[in-house]
């Protein structure tokens, strides 16, 4: 499967929806209607704190473009 600039640009440590808006560039409000609407990456909380895994942020993005074709 060929690479898309989302995958190649993630890190492997843990994203806020702060990364993940700057990565998408959207804004964070959009980040978090994602959330609500349970169409963006899957999230996680880590007390008060929402953190993304870059490998599940890999596999929506994966999903997003195998929706396209």
């Amino acid at each position: 499967m060929p690479s898309s600039p989302a995958h190649r640009c993630l890190p492997d440590t843990y994203l806020g929806p702060r990364d993940i808006a700057r990565l998408f560039n959207v804004p964070l409000e959009t980040v978090y209607q994602w959330r609500k609407k349970r169409t963006g990456p899957p999230g996680f909380r880590i007390g008060k704190h929402l953190r993304y895994d870059p490998a599940d942020v890999r596999a929506w993005v994966s999903d997003r473009m195998d929706d396209d074709t």
